[in-house]
């Protein structure tokens, strides 16, 4: 088991990280605010997952991999680039409507707001980075079995960053009634989405490699 001390600093660390805009809190509150706050924690089950994914990938080694070869972490940078410029197109289209505007959009299953969810995670390759290069520093191989380690910082990563989502998601969905009287932000803020979404994605294909 990691120190107290240790597991702190780590949690701290994991608040700090969670509280970043990044693609995954865009779609969350997206999703909360077009089709609801159970549609919101809905979609956060499905990120939560693929933090499970990563966190275990990480825990055996796995990870390792993608890093080691470029290829494959290029495949998922450009992945992640490519969906994050589709949901752009989305909110920006001629026709296209704003994620604050609940009325009329069509509603996505249960299953489809998970596995949406699960890809935005997945595709995101700062995810693997962040627990390749941060949980090996709360390791410490005098202190028992480096997996149980690796494994209780994992959980409590994971922990942290869906109790603040799931805040975010449900204080998201009261925005939706404050926007709807008031179109001319609607049309603000579909604008405004979709350029932070590119941005988002220019900004994930063009990094360089850490």
């Amino acid at each position: 088991m990691p120190d107290i001390t240790g597991l702190v600093a780590f949690a701290v660390i994991a608040l700090g990280m969670v509280l970043t805009p990044g693609p995954n809190m865009v779609y969350l509150i997206s999703r909360s605010i077009c089709q609801g706050r159970a549609a919101g924690l809905v979609s956060l089950g499905g990120v939560a997952l693929g933090f499970v994914f990563y966190m275990m990938c990480a825990a055996f080694g796995i990870t390792a991999i993608v890093m080691a070869v470029p290829y494959a972490y290029d495949a998922l940078r450009f992945g992640g680039a490519l969906y994050l410029l589709y949901l752009a197109w989305q909110a920006v289209k001629p026709g296209g409507r704003s994620p604050f505007q609940v009325k009329d959009l069509p509603e996505d299953s249960p299953r489809k707001l998970f596995t949406m969810g699960f890809l935005t995670n997945l595709l995101n390759p700062k995810i693997a980075v962040m627990y390749l290069s941060l949980l090996p520093q709360f390791v410490n191989p005098d202190h028992g079995s480096v997996l149980a380690q690796s494994l209780v910082l994992g959980f409590t990563q994971i922990a942290v960053s869906v109790s603040v989502n799931a805040v975010i998601a449900i204080a998201a969905g009261t925005i939706a009634a404050f926007l709807a009287r008031r179109p001319t932000w609607l049309v603000v803020q579909r604008w405004l989405m979709g350029t932070v979404l590119a941005g988002l994605a220019v900004r994930m294909a063009t990094e360089a490699r850490r």
